[in-house]
Order: C-alpha cells, then structure tokens, then sequence
C-alpha cells in the first residue's frame, strides 16, 4: 500500500507538472492545499522545490524535498526514478526559486530497501554546496539518542506545492499542522502500515496530495525533520498521511552524506 500511495502522489505530479509554473498570480491562491493555509515567506527555508526530468521525454515530474547539508537534500526515493533534477531554493514559489541547482542522476542516492519492502521510500540528492541565509537553510535530524522515538501524538508542519482542492498545484507554498498517530491506527485505513513509515490523522480533509513527495515532516516543537512524505489516499483527503520515518534511517543517512546528530 505504501508503494502504491507514493506511485499514486508522483503520478499526479506528472499529470499537473507545469501547469502553473508560468503563472502570472501575485498572491497565495484561495484554494489551498487540501485545506491547508499559505505559508510566510521563509516559513520553511529548507524545503525546495524538485522538478523532475527523464532524458528524451517531453513530460516532467514534480515534487519536494527537504535541505539537510551544505550538499544534500533529502526527498524520496520515488522522485529519483528519473534522469535528472531542478533544485529550487529560497522561494515560497516552488518551480521559480531564487536560484537552482540542476543535478544529474549519478548524484541521486536510494535507500537500497526501496522497491524490495515498504517503508524504505527515502533518498538523497548530493547538490553543489548551498549557503545559509535566512530563505535557504537547513532542517536538523532527530539525534541518534531518539531512534526509539515514535513521536505519537506529536504536532508536526507539512509543507509543499502539490494538489489544492481545486486540482491544480499550488503556485504559493502550503502548509498543514498535522499531528502523528500509530501505525495500529494508520492501518485501519491501509490494512498495514510498515514499522519504518510513520502516519499523520486525517482531519477536516487535510493531507498532502501529488506534488508534495519527498517534502519534510517536521516537529513544531525544537524543529527536526521526522517523516518524508511518501503515500497517501487516492483522493488526498479520505485517509491519514504516510511518511518515511526519518529516525529509523538516520544510519543510512549518515553513510551516505555524513549528516548525523548527537
């Protein structure tokens, strides 16, 4: 189920890709994200905006992504399927931000448990070295001391640019606050729900919806990064939201880039 989730967030971003990167509104739009509310600018610095390309294709993808390093993004697993990436940093514009790095696929980096068993849907771009400023900055990890750490109950902020309820994708950055709930409960809506994803509880149609893959679940109390946005219901709004849970790959995420927390 969470395989077919995040195949199912990723194809809608192939089908809306570019329909409004070219857009010429000035303001938030009125229709949010599945009933989320626009951002500030710099609310989520480290979040940027992926667009997703396949050599010889006329077609691309969207979705998100999150800064963990001067020369690393994470995101998910299912956004590096193509050839290459346009990064976009430090705006609330996901598809014009005030720069971008444009990434070939040699830099992409899947968990190896991807596509072999559910709940690995986590990856990593190595990008050229970005600098911190007050729009573009990092999101920390949760400390090696808190692998344990289920984070049930917990208010987290999910931010991105995919589906609104007027299908379109989002021109202006949207947030949800969300709060996680057990995978025992996840499951009633998916029949199970692996140890390694983690869900947030559905409420008054809130979710993330395609476009949104690979962006940052993150605490709202002492922030961190805790889920990467992986899967969700067909319709973006009948059933709780599914993540990569961010705690039980922090091994991996220190082989690859070096990034870790103590």
């Amino acid at each position: 189920m969470q395989l077919l989730g995040g195949i199912l967030l990723l194809a809608f971003a192939f089908a809306f890709g570019f329909a409004q990167e070219n857009g010429t509104e000035n303001t938030p739009p009125d229709h949010v994200i599945v009933n989320g509310y626009p951002a500030y600018e710099g609310k989520a610095p480290y979040l940027v905006g992926l667009v997703l390309f396949t050599d010889g294709s006329n077609s691309n993808a969207v979705g998100a992504g999150s800064v963990i390093g001067h020369n690393w993004v994470l995101t998910a697993a299912h956004c590096l399927t193509t050839d290459s990436v346009d990064i976009h940093y430090g705006s609330n514009r996901g598809w014009n931000g005030l720069y971008k790095h444009h990434v070939r696929k040699e830099n992409f980096f899947r968990h190896p448990g991807f596509g072999n068993s559910a709940g690995h849907d986590i990856g990593l771009i190595r990008t050229p070295y970005v600098e911190y400023t007050n729009v573009v900055n990092r999101i920390a990890l949760p400390k090696f001391g808190q692998k344990g750490e289920r984070f049930e109950n917990w208010w987290t902020v999910s931010c991105g640019w995919g589906g609104m309820s007027n299908g379109k994708l989002a021109v202006w950055l949207q947030c949800v606050d969300v709060q996680i709930i057990s995978n025992n409960e996840c499951s009633r809506s998916y029949g199970s729900v692996a140890s390694t994803d983690m869900c947030t509880r559905m409420s008054d149609g809130k979710g993330n919806c395609g476009g949104d893959s690979g962006g940052a679940l993150v605490t709202h109390d002492n922030p961190m990064q805790v889920g990467v946005i992986a899967f969700g219901s067909s319709n973006c709004k009948s059933g709780p939201s599914g993540y990569t849970r961010v705690t039980d790959h922090l091994d991996w995420i220190r082989e690859k880039s070096g990034v870790a927390y103590y």
